[in-house]
């Protein structure tokens, strides 16, 4: 029995992403994406009438899903402290499971994007905006004025992905453990205390 046209479409949106994290966005060529997600040629403009540019940004999209799920998980509980502990240790997780290879592939998009797509710049600027929209809310919940919040969460982003980014580099989750200490002694010196 065949894959339905879904199931085909959704495989290569999905080794898109994976390809993104692991070797960015130049070397996610469709001809990659097909042989990774045991599609049939054909089905790449049949489902990406816009090629290569709408099945990047889709993965874009699916890959900022994703990390905003984990995101979310980890703000279950009302404490920022431990919300912003649980993501670093995701990320952790996820570059240990990966050997290193595997970073973030809006980070991939957002560094190799061009003149021919300048669409996946922007759908990676908003991806890291939802992201921060979403810290920013917990830090707002646990008591920091607004400004506030919307600057800590977009510090943390960029801790977060710098740390992710060394950490492939030197193949050692070292410079993770280092910004997520940081960025723990920074939470409990500036947020409220609750009684």
């Amino acid at each position: 029995m065949s894959p339905r046209k879904s199931d085909s479409r959704d495989r290569m949106i999905l080794s898109a992403a994976v390809l993104l994290a692991e070797y960015g966005a130049s070397a996610t060529s469709v001809d990659r994406v097909l042989a990774h997600g045991d599609a049939p040629r054909g089905s790449v403009y049949y489902h990406f009438p816009d090629g290569r540019a709408q099945l990047i940004n889709e993965a874009v999209a699916l890959a900022g899903d994703f990390i905003a799920g984990l995101i979310d998980a980890a703000m279950q509980t009302d404490d920022a402290l431990a919300a912003i502990d649980a993501f670093f240790g995701l990320w952790r997780q996820r570059l240990v499971d990966s050997d290193f290879r595997s970073g973030c592939p809006i980070v991939a998009v957002a560094v190799e994007t061009n003149d021919d797509a300048p669409q996946l710049a922007r759908s990676a600027a908003a991806v890291f905006a939802r992201w921060q929209e979403a810290l920013a809310s917990l830090f707002l919940k646990n008591g920091l004025a607004e400004e506030r919040s919307k600057r800590l969460a977009a510090f943390v982003i960029a801790a977060v992905e710098g740390a992710v980014i060394m950490c492939r580099a030197e193949e050692s989750t070292a410079p993770l453990e280092a910004a997520a200490a940081e960025i723990h002694e920074l939470l409990a010196l500036t947020l409220p205390r609750r009684p």
